[in-house]
């Protein structure tokens, strides 16, 4: 029915300071390269063609632990979930194993978000 060259195309991350979000994301993601929408005077992180959208939290969608999670994949994970608890990540849930030698868990960022890792 539908079509698309990529499965998601943006995930929209609410923070109190979009600023400083944006700046902690992309050390969070260094592979993401970081873009603009002159129009909006906008900028985001583009990581393998998905936006990386920080954005205003308010009464309508506010931070932190909720609802869905995406998991990332990591080719290492113990030095990915390293490095972002170097970065003021907090262990949320896990690490675990999930079988095929993969594991798994979910940190939150300074502003409670959950982000998944999964890998070797």
């Amino acid at each position: 029915m539908f079509s698309s060259d990529f499965p998601i195309s943006s995930i929209l991350i609410h923070v109190d300071n979009p600023t400083e979000g944006l700046i902690w994301y992309q050390k969070a993601f260094p592979e993401a390269k970081k873009r603009s929408i002159a129009e909006f005077d906008f900028e985001y992180l583009d990581y393998r063609g998905v936006m990386i959208e920080i954005v205003s939290a308010d009464n309508q969608v506010s931070s932190g632990a909720a609802g869905s999670v995406v998991y990332w994949l990591t080719d290492d994970f113990q030095k990915r979930l390293d490095y972002l608890l170097e970065l003021g990540a907090i262990l949320h849930r896990g690490p675990m194993n999930v079988g095929q030698g993969f594991k798994m868990c979910q940190v939150q960022d300074l502003w409670g978000n959950c982000i998944g890792i999964k890998g070797k």
